[in-house]
């Protein structure tokens, strides 16, 4: 697949939730718990990855487990392998299910963010699409797009990550198993809330492929005027400019 996007001429491709370790509640239950886990073969495979990202000159985001040490549950986690074949960072699944929590997986703690191309993206992964201060958060942080890998994309994680993009104008890449396509395929989410592109809902492995241009004119409302003046409203100062230069509209009364 990664191959594929730099056949496409795709810079960063995002894969799925769990997608070289298995995700725990799904192919580890099947082995009992991480005891069986081979994090050998993991880490030879992270190591091919990033030799690969060196060769085809592209950015890589893949889910698997991150092993702790003194006897915690891994890690739920996206590698970020840079286009010269190094290990860029990792981000850790901040809010885990009540299931994950249950000797599964450990929460992480801190946000990333990854530059590519003069673009900067932050990474969430599937459960966190239902708390939206992650997406504002990085929002915050001036980020143009959400990488998001999950195990699966139902109908409401779309309903939801489509009102993430709309609300705060920024992308999001959203990318699933193709087993789990026929509920809800890959895609990528434009900051105006609408999708950019999918996959098939295939169960074969597909891309969904999209340009990122925050000058193309398709999102001129969202990335031009929605998101400057919504970041002032949020700092409040045009309120309170109001209010010196009106003062009568502080001495309304009123239901």
């Amino acid at each position: 697949m990664i191959a594929r996007a730099a056949d496409e001429g795709a810079r960063l491709i995002t894969l799925c939730e769990g997608a070289l370790s298995g995700y725990a509640k799904s192919q580890i239950l099947k082995q009992g718990d991480w005891q069986g886990f081979d994090w050998a073969i993991q880490e030879a495979e992270l190591r091919a990855i990033a030799d690969l990202c060196g060769q085809l000159r592209i950015v890589a985001v893949v889910g698997g487990a991150h092993r702790l040490g003194r006897g915690f549950p891994p890690h739920n986690s996206l590698y970020v392998f840079s286009d010269t074949g190094a290990l860029l960072t990792r981000y850790d699944k901040r809010f885990l299910s009540n299931t994950e929590l249950d000797g599964w997986y450990t929460p992480g703690t801190e946000p990333v963010i990854v530059d590519v191309d003069g673009y900067r993206f932050g990474c969430a992964i599937c459960i966190e699409s239902q708390f939206p201060e992650i997406f504002s958060g990085y929002e915050q942080c001036g980020v143009d797009g959400v990488l998001f890998s999950s195990y699966g994309l139902p109908a409401y994680f779309q309903i939801a990550l489509r009102a993430h993009a709309g609300l705060n104008c920024i992308w999001i890449a959203a990318a699933t198993p193709a087993q789990d396509a026929a509920t809800g395929p890959a895609g990528i989410i434009g900051p105006d809330g609408t999708w950019a592109a999918r996959s098939s809902s295939s169960p074969e492995p597909g891309l969904a492929v999209a340009t990122l241009d925050r000058n193309d004119s398709a999102y001129e409302i969202a990335l031009q005027r929605a998101r400057p003046w919504r970041t002032k409203a949020r700092e409040g100062e045009i309120y309170r400019k109001k209010l010196v230069d009106d003062p009568r509209s502080a001495n309304r009364s009123g239901y």
